[in-house]
C-alpha cells in the first residue's frame, strides 16, 4: 500500500515556558539529534527544516491572577499559530517541534483557522497523559501547559482564548484526547461538564487500543484534517523517562506503535505536533529516539508482514 504524503516543514519551539520543569526547551535539539529530519527522508518525504522560532526567555516567577507566565506563553503561541499558518498556505505539512504543550495554542489554532478557510472538518487527536483542561480557576499551579485543550475550546485567558480571531477556536466536538490518566479533580468535573471526548488507560483497558482508536477516527472522509498533537508524557515512563509529568500506566511500545500505525492507516495526517521532550530526565536521548520512532510509524512505517503493507 503505497502513500504519498505532502512536503514536511520542521519548526521548532524552544522554551518550557509554559511548564513546570525546566527542560522542554531542549526538545527540539533533542529531535534533531535522534535525526527526525533523515528518518522522515528515509521515509520517501521532502523535509525542510525552519530551524527554531524567538520568543521571550523563561521568567521562572510565579502565578499571577491564576496564570504562571502569561505573556511569555502569549508571545511564543503567537510566533507557532503565524509559523504554522505560513506552512500550511504554502502547502507543506507543519510539524511542530516542542518545546512545552503549552504551544499547542498556537499550532491548533492555526491549523482551525485554516480548516475554517478551506473548508475542511478538523480532528485533533491528543495524545496524552493529561486533559489539559485546566483554568486559573482551578489550576493547582498556574501552569499553561495544563491548559491548552481548555483555552482551544474558549476557557481561559482573553489573550490565548482570542489569539487567532475566532473564539473558540475549535469545538469540543473536534477532539478525542487518549490515553489520559492524570486529571485534577477540580479539571475533572469541568471536563464532565463539557464533554470532552475522552479514552482514559480505564477505557484502553477494557476494550482495547484498536477499539479506541476505530472509536477516535470514525467518522473521518476525504475532507478531514486530522491533527496529531503528541505529548510524549503519552507513553508509560518505562519506556519514555524523558519528560518532567511522568504518570505511570501509560501505553506500551506496542500499543504506541498501534495508535500510530492505525492514523496512517486514515492517510488524513495533515499536521502534527510533538510536545514535551525533556532531555533533562532522559537516559541517553531514549525518549526522544522513540518519539522519531514513532513519528516514522505515522508516516508509513510498519512492522506488519502484510502483502501489500509497507516495509
Amino acid at each position: 500500500m503505497s502513500r504519498h504524503y505532502p512536503p514536511v516543514a520542521l519548526i521548532g519551539a524552544p522554551t518550557d515556558v509554559g511548564a513546570g520543569h525546566r527542560g522542554a526547551s531542549m526538545g527540539p535539539e533533542a529531535l534533531r539529534v535522534a535525526n527526525l529530519h533523515g528518518r522522515l527522508r528515509l521515509r520517501g518525504l521532502d523535509v525542510l527544516d525552519r530551524g527554531n522560532l524567538a520568543g521571550p526567555p523563561n521568567p521562572w516567577t510565579g502565578p499571577v491572577d491564576g496564570y504562571r507566565h502569561l505573556a511569555e506563553v502569549t508571545a511564543w503561541n503567537r510566533a507557532v499559530m503565524d509559523a504554522v499558518a505560513a506552512e500550511l498556505v504554502g502547502g507543506r505539512m507543519p510539524i511542530l517541534l516542542g518545546g512545552d504543550h503549552c504551544l499547542a495554542i498556537g499550532s491548533i489554532t492555526a491549523v482551525a483557522n485554516h480548516c475554517r478557510a478551506t473548508g475542511k472538518t478538523l480532528r485533533v487527536l491528543w495524545l496524552d497523559a493529561h486533559a489539559d483542561f485546566n483554568t486559573s480557576q482551578i489550576t493547582p499551579s498556574g501552569n499553561i501547559h495544563g491548559m491548552p485543550v481548555a483555552c482551544l475550546c474558549g476557557y481561559g485567558p482573553e489573550e490565548l482564548v482570542s489569539l487567532g480571531g475566532h473564539v473558540p477556536a475549535m469545538d469540543t466536538r473536534s477532539i478525542r484526547q487518549i490515553g489520559i490518566r492524570s486529571v485534577d479533580a477540580g479539571e475533572k468535573r469541568f471536563v464532565h461538564e463539557v464533554g470532552l471526548d475522552i479514552y482514559d488507560m480505564r477505557y484502553i483497558d477494557e476494550v482495547g487500543m484498536r477499539g479506541v482508536m476505530q472509536q477516535a477516527l470514525a467518522g473521518m472522509d476525504d475532507n478531514t484534517h486530522l491533527h496529531v498533537s503528541f505529548d510524549v508524557d503519552f507513553l508509560d515512563p518505562a519506556i519514555a523517562p524523558g519528560v518532567g509529568t511522568t504518570v505511570p500506566g501509560g501505553p506500551t511500545y506496542r500499543e504506541a506503535q498501534l495508535v500510530m500505525e492505525m492514523i496512517a492507516d486514515t492517510g488524513r495526517l495533515a499536521s502534527l505536533d510533538i510536545f514535551e521532550v525533556n532531555p533533562a530526565y532522559d537516559n541517553h536521548n531514549q525518549t526522544a529516539l522513540l518519539a522519531v520512532d514513532l513519528v516514522e510509524s505515522l508516516f508509513g512505517k510498519s512492522t506488519l508482514m502484510r502483502r501489500g503493507v509497507d516495509d
